[in-house]
């Protein structure tokens, strides 16, 4: 499923029949797939409140499909089909009717939504005489349009008062949601929190699903453990990444739990489909985003002679442009000096393929462990754990008001608040999760106390690190 807010799609792909059968996909501008439809379902002479209404409910149905991508999820591709025993009737290189055409023109890019929601409604409908439904009688809008409502009472009176209209709904190209490359382990983005939405909510079905504390948009070991049981339950490999055809799978149970593509819909709410990171980095931008941007930078740059170091200030100058130019370069993407999703995704490989290269940590050695790559948080254990206490631990002794913790490998209780008191400190945000900006200031902290210097592996003359957000 897409993250956001709804959309009209500039075009709309209709199977022309059965779900199953080998038939002839056709593509068409959205508009006119809904002329079609209309033109299809409902009589011109209606009278116009009763044609609006209905309207009203064909775009409401064709956007749940694209925008559930209920059809793509199960492997087709089509958004929809021909067929009212699925969806709604579509006769190709029909008729139109001049009226509905002008209604169409002018309310295509509108669409009924319960209130709270975001999901466009399945506004299921039937003809009301020889077939019934709990939805819209497509006759018995004629009856209530001539005693003089509106086009929204009359899909209030079958849809219940708690509807809304949204208008003038954003047109733009539709994509699938799909990323379009496995996330995994150390993820951080959109893609990796609307994983943890999903599985939360099927968790409560399915409750041998572990359910995700934190729902962050970082890819942690909690998230990974969901992933795996989700695949183990539906039959899928086993390996804790969301490929291709996991992806889809988690969509569309999801998708079935939640009854999105069904009147009785349980509902998507805003904050459900918000999108919390940023799609792009560019000049001018500022925050932790960019601070991880600059952390990737530095540590690539430390093992990538043609790639730029960079100053870690949490803020997108000329400086970190420039080092986004020449890591475009070195791995031969477009020169834009703006962070997109492919430079993101390489950004990432490269960063963990420099820590699998590197040999297995040691925080006794003479310098410091680089960032994990995956958020640590409360029920974390391994060597990157007990590494994270050995460095508290080490801190505490100069900074009593961090809480002392015994290097065990696990992330428990004592870690959170030794953690916490840390950020504290430091004027941190107060929430007992090392992220890179935690990892970085802890490590920081760290050097100087240990070594008398900044010993991180990406350190250059006259660098400098500033900004603890």
């Amino acid at each position: 499923m897409p993250i956001g807010e709804p959309y009209v799609p500039e075009t709309i792909t209709v199977h022309l029949g059965s779900l199953d059968s080998d038939a002839e996909n056709v593509t068409l501008p959205f508009p006119d797939y809904i002329k079609n439809v209309a033109s299809s379902e409902i009589y011109p002479t209606w009278p116009e409140a009763a044609l609006r209404a209905n309207i009203y409910a064909i775009v409401s149905v064709a956007l749940n499909r694209i925008y559930t991508e209920w059809y793509r999820v199960r492997g087709y591709d089509f958004d929809i089909t021909d067929s009212t025993q699925y969806d709604q009737k579509f006769i190709k290189d029909r008729q139109i009717f001049e009226n509905i055409s002008q209604i169409v023109d002018e309310i295509f890019d509108d669409y009924v939504r319960r209130q709270g929601s975001v999901e466009p409604l399945f506004t299921q409908f039937c003809n009301g005489t020889t077939v019934t439904c709990d939805g819209m009688s497509q006759w018995g809008t004629v009856e209530l349009a001539e005693q003089g409502m509106t086009p929204y009472e009359i899909l209030q009176y079958y849809y219940g008062d708690d509807i809304e209209i949204v208008r003038n709904a954003p047109i733009r190209t539709g994509t699938p949601s799909y990323p379009g490359f496995p996330i995994s382990l150390g993820y951080v983005g959109n893609e990796a929190r609307t994983i943890q939405i999903q599985l939360n909510r099927i968790a409560r079905n399915y409750p041998a699903i572990p359910k995700i504390g934190d729902v962050s948009g970082d890819f942690d070991y909690a998230t990974e453990e969901a992933v795996r049981a989700f695949q183990e339950i539906f039959n899928l490999p086993v390996t804790g990444v969301v490929d291709k055809a996991t992806w889809n799978k988690i969509a569309y149970i999801y998708l079935s739990v939640k009854k999105l593509a069904e009147l009785d819909s349980e509902g998507l709410r805003a904050e459900e489909a918000e999108k919390q990171f940023t799609e792009t980095l560019e000049v001018g931008m500022q925050g932790k985003q960019v601070r991880g941007l600059q952390y990737y930078l530095a540590v690539i740059g430390a093992y990538y002679e043609e790639v730029m170091p960079v100053e870690i200030t949490g803020y997108f100058g000329t400086e970190t442009e420039n080092s986004v130019k020449s890591f475009q370069r070195v791995f031969g993407l477009p020169e834009t000096g703006i962070v997109d999703i492919n430079t993101a995704r390489d950004l990432y490989r490269a960063y963990f393929g420099i820590l699998d290269s590197l040999p297995p940590p040691d925080p006794e050695v003479g310098n410091v462990v680089l960032f994990p790559g995956v958020v640590l948080r409360e029920g974390a254990s391994g060597e990157y754990v007990k590494i994270l206490q050995t460095y508290l631990s080490y801190i505490h002794q100069t900074f009593p008001e961090i809480n002392d913790v015994t290097p065990t490998g696990y992330f428990g209780p004592m870690t959170k608040a030794a953690v916490t008191s840390f950020q504290k400190l430091f004027g941190m945000p107060e929430n007992g999760v090392v992220s890179l900006a935690v990892w970085d200031k802890i490590t920081e902290i760290y050097s100087d106390l240990r070594f008398g210097m900044d010993k991180r592996p990406y350190q250059s003359p006259g660098y400098t690190i500033s900004g603890d957000s």
